[in-house]
């Protein structure tokens, strides 16, 4: 059911959800240059404190599908509203916290209102605007996102450098308060209206088991090894809770999460897509901070300065995503995205000077920006509204998920590489594979999409050109990559 909405509760929704955005990739990405203070000032290991960030990630990846299915169910006014309230309880327990575990705690809070926001605050956009500006408003917002995205290490930096970490949650606090305010005021509500009113508790138990078993072991399969028998375990553990899940949706008469999308191919060339950009995006940030500080030398600040470049370049993909998305189909941007990314990737590895690194890494913040910003904008363009939470759930599942594998991948890589080479010869290696990933992606999401166009499934790329054709049955929402 999509709500009627007036001009303000537009208006309304669009600046809550925007606010949210910003504060949560903020909080996503500031806290990695923290890592050194809070391990200072609470007289722990850097490997202990690490585990606010592990803490985090797997709260998210946890609850997304969760809450974004609970949006649709129960309705995703009060969803956006509890997760918010959630967000901000969590980043004043994170202010406080007098030791390591009630910051891990806070942190957790935190991530479980992460993790209902995000997939509802798409849907809220979705049913809040009509379908000539939903496009547009989710590019608008995402663009607002990444400017939390881009200015998270820059905000990680000057606090910790300036009057302390704490100072990054003080700042969520307010932020985050204001959108549930906001929410409160202005937020229409919407739901699926075909579903019962009830939850699969079951289906909830075993994903959340599976994902948070696969989470925790891929954050810390390279401190504990990959052999341990803990990462085994949990490994074990996510297959086996994994496997649960998928009999579990096959016999349920309302599953959390419908199976079929998977055969909707532009869904499925969306996702990989989006996915494959944002594990990118993940690792090239995570390289670029340690190329910064551990060979260029600079200060956390400083570092935080360079990533301003790209800041501005992620902050207009989203609002670029929507202005393509009038003009393309969208499988064929999130390949456009792929192609800038992944030469950028590649660029940046060979380059060293100043004048040249900078725009470089502006580039590849503005193909890594639009491929995963327009994976959450297209989506919404191949799925009934009526499920427009569970796909972003799922959507936002995977990218958090894979974007945690690549993060893994990447570290590992440097531990092997770095006695027998130089730390930057890995970092290279690293940006040079992620670009050909991605470029290899693009071609095949192209080439698929070149088959369904050629044998009348799919429409040109040109959003102009006439659909369906003449000896084609008429194509809808579901089907048009």
């Amino acid at each position: 059911m999509r709500a009627e909405s007036s001009s303000a509760a537009r208006t309304g929704a669009f600046i809550a959800v925007a606010v949210a955005l910003f504060c949560i990739q903020v909080d996503f990405f500031a806290l990695n240059l923290a890592i050194p203070g809070i391990a200072e000032e609470l007289d722990v290991t850097a490997s202990a404190a690490q585990w606010t960030l592990s803490t985090y990630m797997l709260a998210v990846g946890c609850f997304f599908i969760v809450g974004g299915r609970l949006g649709d169910v129960f309705g995703r006014r009060g969803t956006l509203l509890v997760g918010l309230a959630l967000f901000a309880a969590g980043s004043v327990g994170c202010a406080l916290a007098p030791g390591l575990w009630q910051l891990v705690g806070a942190r957790i809070v935190q991530g479980v209102g992460a993790g209902f926001v995000f997939p509802v605050s798409v849907a809220v956009i979705s049913n809040a605007f009509p379908d000539e500006t939903r496009a547009r408003a989710l590019g608008a917002a995402f663009g607002v996102a990444n400017i939390g995205t881009a200015l998270g290490p820059f905000v990680g930096g000057g606090f910790t450098e300036g009057p302390g970490w704490r100072w990054i949650f003080w700042l969520l606090a307010p932020l985050s308060t204001l959108a549930l305010l906001v929410a409160i005021a202005y937020v229409p509500d919407s739901r699926d209206t075909s579903a019962p009113r009830q939850l699969d508790l079951t289906a909830c138990f075993t994903l959340v088991c599976s994902l948070a078993a696969l989470t925790l072991a891929v954050e810390r399969g390279s401190a504990w090894g990959w052999d341990h028998a803990r990462a085994l375990t949990l490994f074990g553990v996510a297959v086996l809770m994994g496997w649960l899940f998928l009999v579990r949706e096959r016999l349920a008469s309302h599953p959390l999460v419908d199976l079929r999308p998977f055969r909707n191919v532009p869904y499925v060339l969306v996702t990989d897509m989006g996915s494959v950009a944002n594990m990118g995006y993940g690792v090239t940030v995570f390289v670029a901070t340690l190329y910064l500080q551990g060979v260029r030398g600079l200060s956390p600040l400083m570092a935080g300065i360079v990533f301003l470049a790209p800041a501005l370049l992620v902050a207009l993909s989203g609002p670029l995503g929507a202005r393509l998305a009038t003009r393309m189909r969208p499988t064929a941007v999130m390949a456009l995205a792929g192609g800038i990314a992944g030469t950028g990737m590649i660029a940046l590895s060979h380059v060293t000077a100043w004048w040249l690194y900078v725009p470089v890494f502006a580039w590849c913040g503005l193909g890594l920006g639009l491929g995963w910003t327009f994976s959450s904008v297209a989506t919404q363009q191949v799925v009934p509204p009526a499920r427009a939470g569970e796909a972003s759930g799922v959507l936002l599942t995977f990218l958090v998920t894979l974007g945690a594998i690549a993060l893994a991948g990447a570290a590992a890589t440097i531990t092997a590489m770095t006695p027998q080479r130089p730390a930057e010869d890995a970092y290279d290696a690293i940006l040079r594979f992620g670009g050909a990933v991605i470029l290899l992606a693009s071609v095949v999401v192209m080439a698929v999409r070149h088959r369904l166009v050629v044998h009348g499934k799919a429409p040109p790329l040109s959003m102009y050109a006439p659909w369906p054709p003449a000896d084609v049955g008429g194509g809808n929402r579901e089907t048009r990559p």
